[in-house]
C-alpha cells in the first residue's frame, strides 16, 4: 500500500482526529526552497487521499509572517535592509513593487509554485490569526500559567527559563521589533516588556520599556508554545513536520505537551518527514543556501516536480542533483509509473503515485510519451521535424493532447541540455579532430570512407540513408555499434549521437567528407591499459577449472586475504554511510535495476546455468530490490555490511568467508552430481544442481551462484580473525571493474575492522 493511503488508513482507524483538518506551514524569512515544497505535497498528498476514500478534510497552510527578521538572505541589500532586522516580517517593505510586505513578496512566490504542482490549500496568515482575535484565548492560558510552561520546557528539553521569563514577545511601541523585546510581567491584562538591545546578535533593541495588552496581534507566542495554540485556534487535526522539530525532545514535544497541559486540546496527528536535500545539502531560505522552489519549478514541469515529492517514502530523504541523468531518469521514472497506471490502476503502488502527481485531469486513455531522452537527443538536429519524428516512432498522428506533451518536454530538455546535461551527451562538431577518433580501427576507417561516399551521391531522405549506413555495415562485416561509432568518434568525440543519418545531413556535406578523408590518415595510438592488481598464478590458493574458463572466458576472479581483522555487530559511521546511500537510492526503481550491465551479465550466466534468476536474484540485484521495496537492510556485522555496501554501489558481487575455515586450494567451477553445501542458517546440507557455478574448497562448497548465498561452515562472524575474498565479474564486467570492487571491499574492511592485507590480485 501506498504511504499516503497507509496514513490515512491509519488516521481514519483512530476515530480521534475528526474533524479532518490537514496544516502546514512555513516562515517567508526569503526565497522559500524546495525543501518546503516537500512539506506542502505530503501533506496535499494525505488530503487527497482522505478525500479519495469519500472523507471530508480541510486542508490549509500557514504563512508565519508574524515571525520576526532573524537572519539576512545574500541576495538582499544589506544596506536597505538591516534596520529592519528583528521586525516581523509582515511589517517589513516588499524587495519588489506590489506586495504589502517582506512577507508577503518570497510567501505569494511560493503560494504560486505550489499551486502549480496541483496543491490548493487555504492559506492563513498568521499574523492576522493573531489579529482575529483566535489566538487571544490561547494567550491568555499559557501567561497564566507561565510557570508550568517553564517547567515543561525544563522536563522536555532540559531548558531553564528564568523566573521572569513569559511565553510571549511584543512589538515594541517605539520601535516596532519583536525579536528583542522580553515580556518581564503579566498582571492578568496587560504585559510588561523591556526592548533589549543585546538580546540577540542579529538585531539591537532601542531600550524602550513599555506596558501592553497581549492581545490581537500586538506580539506573538514563541514557536513551541505558538504551535499548540494555533492547533487549538484554527482546529488543525493532522499535522507533520520536519524531523528536526520532531526529535525527542525537540519542539513537537512541547507543543504536545502545552497541548495536553496547559490548554487542553488533542494534539493532531504527527509524521516525521524527511529533508530535500540538494547534492547532499540541507538547504535554509534566510541564508540563501539551495535552490528555491521557484528555481526548480522552472527545471522541472509541476506534475514531475510533484513525482519527485511523492515517490519516496515521507520518512526517506530525497537526494536531488539535477546534474547528469537526474533529470532524464526521473522523466522514464514517471513514464513507467504512467504505464503501471494504465495497465494495473490506482491499487498498484507505481500506478497510484502517477495518479497521486497529476496536477490536471487524467485522460481516460494512456497518451503516448515521447521519451525525454529522445526529445534531448532529435532537438540538437536543427533539419529534424520533431513532431514528424516522433508521429514515426508512435506510429500514428499525434492527438492534441501528445502534441502539447512534446512541446513541453522540448521546453525543459533545451532546459537540461543547457545547464545540466553532461557533456557528452550535447553534441557538438569540433572544428579540429576529436582526440578519440586516432583509435578507429582500420575497418571502422573504412567504414567513414564508404559513408562519405554515400553522402554525397544525392540528396537523401533521413530515412532511406540511414537504411544504407546500415546495409553498408553488413557488406563491410563490421557490427553497427562499432561503425556508428567512428562517425560520432570522427565528429563529437563521443561513442554515441542523433540518429547517424539526421546528423550527417545537418552538416555540409563537404566538411564531411574532409574530416573522414582526414580519420583516415590517423595513425592509431597504442595505449597500454593500466590495472590495479597483477595476474595471481597461486593454484595453491585459488584457480578457475580448466571446463569453466573455456565455456565462460570472460570470468574474472578478485582475490584477497586481510589477517587480524576485528569485527563488531554494528558501526555508527558505517551504518551512516549505508544510510546515506539507501538515500540516494530512493528514486531508483526495479525496472532500472534489471537493465543495469552489471545486472543483466549475471541473469544471462545464471539463466545459462539452469539457474532462474526470478527466485535466485544476484547479490547485488537482491540488496538492491530491497532498497526499492523499501525493505530494511540486514545488519549483519560490520564486515558484511561493508562490503554489502561496495555491492550495491558497484553491482558487482563480493563475498567474504572465514580463512581459517578453508581448506586450501579452492577453486571456482561447475558442480558435479553428488556435491553439497551447508547454506547460511540451515541445519541441513543442500544439494547443487549439476553444472551450477559456485566456489568449492577442499571439504566442500562454500558459495552457490557467484555469491548467491554463502556457506555456514565458511562465514564470517564476530569471532572471525583472518579473511578470504572472492569479488568476481562476467560478460560486461570487465577486470577493471572487479578490481575496483575488490579494492573498494578491501579499503571498506580494513576501515571498519581494521587488519592487515596479505594478498590480491586477479585470476582470469
Amino acid at each position: 500500500m501506498y504511504w499516503a493511503d497507509q496514513l490515512a488508513k491509519q488516521i481514519i482507524e483512530s476515530g480521534k482526529y475528526q474533524p479532518y483538518w490537514v496544516d502546514d506551514a512555513k516562515t517567508p524569512s526569503g526565497q522559500i526552497h524546495i525543501g518546503s515544497l516537500r512539506g506542502v505535497i505530503t501533506h496535499d498528498l494525505i488530503y487527497k487521499t482522505l478525500l479519495s476514500v469519500g472523507e471530508k478534510a480541510t486542508f490549509s497552510y500557514m504563512i508565519d509572517d508574524h515571525d520576526p527578521m532573524d537572519g539576512l538572505p545574500i541576495y538582499l541589500d544589506e544596506k536597505k535592509y538591516k534596520k529592519y532586522m528583528g521586525q516581523p516580517l509582515n511589517s517589513i517593505p516588499s524587495p519588489e513593487p506590489g506586495y504589502k510586505s517582506y512577507a508577503e513578496y518570497f510567501a505569494k512566490d511560493f503560494i504560486e509554485v505550489f499551486n502549480a504542482c496541483g496543491c490548493q490549500p487555504k492559506v492563513i496568515w498568521t499574523s492576522e490569526l493573531y489579529r482575529s482575535g483566535k489566538m487571544n484565548k490561547g494567550i491568555r492560558k499559557c501567561l497564566n500559567k507561565a510557570s508550568q510552561i517553564r517547567k515543561i520546557y525544563k522536563r522536555i528539553s532540559g531548558s531553564e527559563k528564568p523566573d521572569d521569563w513569559y511565553p510571549f514577545q511584543a512589538i515594541c511601541q517605539k520601535c516596532g521589533k519583536i525579536g528583542t523585546t522580553k515580556v518581564v510581567n503579566w498582571d492578568g491584562e496587560k504585559v510588561t516588556y523591556q526592548c533589549l538591545p543585546n538580546l540577540v546578535d542579529w538585531a539591537q533593541g532601542c531600550g524602550y520599556k513599555g506596558k501592553i495588552s497581549p492581545l490581537s496581534g500586538t506580539g506573538k507566542l514563541p514557536w513551541k508554545v505558538e504551535w499548540a495554540v494555533r492547533w487549538q485556534a484554527v482546529g488543525i487535526t493532522v499535522e507533520g513536520a520536519g524531523k528536526d522539530h520532531l526529535s525527542e525532545g525537540g519542539s513537537h514535544d512541547i507543543a504536545t505537551a502545552i497541548c495536553q497541559e496547559i490548554i487542553n486540546y488533542p494534539a493532531p496527528f504527527a509524521f516525521s518527514h524527511e529533508f530535500f536535500l540538494l547534492g547532499g545539502q540541507k538547504m535554509s531560505s534566510s541564508k540563501g543556501l539551495g535552490s528555491s522552489a521557484r528555481d526548480m519549478h522552472s527545471l522541472l514541469p509541476p506534475y514531475l516536480l510533484r513525482f519527485l515529492m511523492a515517490r519516496p517514502n515521507y520518512s526517506q530523504a530525497i537526494d536531488f542533483d539535477p546534474n547528469g541523468e537526474t533529470i532524464p531518469n526521473l522523466f522514464d521514472d514517471y513514464d513507467h509509473c504512467a504505464g503501471q497506471f494504465y495497465k494495473k490502476g490506482e491499487k498498484n503502488r507505481f500506478g497510484r503515485i502517477w495518479q497521486l502527481s497529476q496536477v490536471s485531469a487524467i485522460p481516460k486513455n494512456q497518451p503516448f510519451l515521447p521519451r525525454f531522452r529522445e526529445v534531448a537527443n532529435y532537438i540538437q538536429l536543427p533539419s529534424m521535424s520533431i513532431y514528424k519524428k516522433f508521429e514515426e516512432i508512435k506510429g500514428k498522428k499525434l492527438t492534441k493532447l501528445e502534441e502539447a506533451i512534446l512541446k513541453e518536454r522540448v521546453k525543459y530538455a533545451k532546459i537540461w541540455l543547457d545547464g545540466y546535461a553532461p557533456e557528452r551527451l550535447v553534441y557538438e562538431v569540433k572544428e579540429k579532430i576529436p582526440e578519440e577518433a586516432k583509435n578507429l580501427t582500420d575497418k571502422q576507417k573504412l567504414y567513414l570512407k564508404a559513408a562519405a561516399q554515400l553522402v554525397k551521391q544525392k540528396k537523401w531522405l533521413p530515412e532511406k540513408l540511414q537504411f544504407k549506413l546500415y546495409e553498408l555495415t553488413k557488406k563491410l562485416k563490421i557490427p553497427a555499434q562499432k561503425a556508428f561509432q567512428a562517425i560520432y568518434l570522427s565528429l563529437i568525440g563521443k561513442t554515441h549521437g542523433p540518429k547517424a543519418a539526421w546528423f550527417l545531413l545537418d552538416q555540409d556535406p563537404k566538411f564531411i567528407l574532409e574530416r573522414f578523408s582526414e580519420v583516415q590518415k590517423l595513425t592509431k595510438e597504442k595505449v597500454a591499459k593500466k590495472y590495479l592488481y597483477k595476474i595471481l598464478h597461486q593454484s595453491d590458493l585459488f584457480s578457475i577449472e580448466p571446463g569453466f574458463k573455456s565455456e565462460y572466458p570472460s570470468v574474472t576472479v578478485g582475490v584477497a586475504i586481510i589477517k587480524g581483522v576485528e569485527i563488531k555487530k554494528e558501526n555508527r559511521k558505517l551504518n551512516r554511510e549505508i544510510a546515506d546511500f539507501v538515500r540516494q537510492s530512493t528514486s531508483l526503481m526495479t525496472k532500472e535495476i534489471g537493465n543495469y550491465s552489471e545486472i543483466k551479465s549475471y541473469r544471462r550466466i545464471y539463466k545459462e546455468t539452469g539457474v532462474d534468476w526470478h527466485s535466485r536474484r544476484p547479490s547485488p540485484e537482491a540488496l538492491l530490490r530491497r532498497i526499492v521495496s523499501e525493505k530494511k537492510l540486514s545488519n549483519i556485522n560490520t564486515c558484511v555490511d561493508a562490503y554489502n555496501l561496495i555491492v550495491m554501489k558497484n553491482r558487482v558481487s563480493a563475498g567474504a568467508f572465514n580463512l581459517d575455515k578453508i581448506k586450501f586450494p579452492t577453486v571456482l567451477r561447475f558442480a558435479e552430481k553428488g556435491d553439497k553445501i551447508l547454506l547460511l542458517g540451515d541445519k541441513k546440507r543442500t544439494s547443487y544442481n549439476k553444472g551450477e557455478v559456485a566456489y568449492f574448497d577442499q571439504v566442500e562448497g562454500y558459495n552457490i551462484d557467484f555469491n548467491y548465498l554463502d556457506s555456514e561452515r565458511t562465514k564470517v562472524t564476530e569471532k572471525t580473525k583472518n579473511l578470504w575474498i572472492n569479488t568476481e565479474g562476467v560478460y560486461d564486467i570487465d577486470r577493471g571493474q572487479v578490481e575496483q570492487t575488490l579494492k573498494e571491499v578491501i579499503d571498506i574492511i580494513i576501515k571498519y575492522c581494521g587488519g592487515k592485507l596479505e594478498l590480491a590480485g586477479v585470476v582470469k
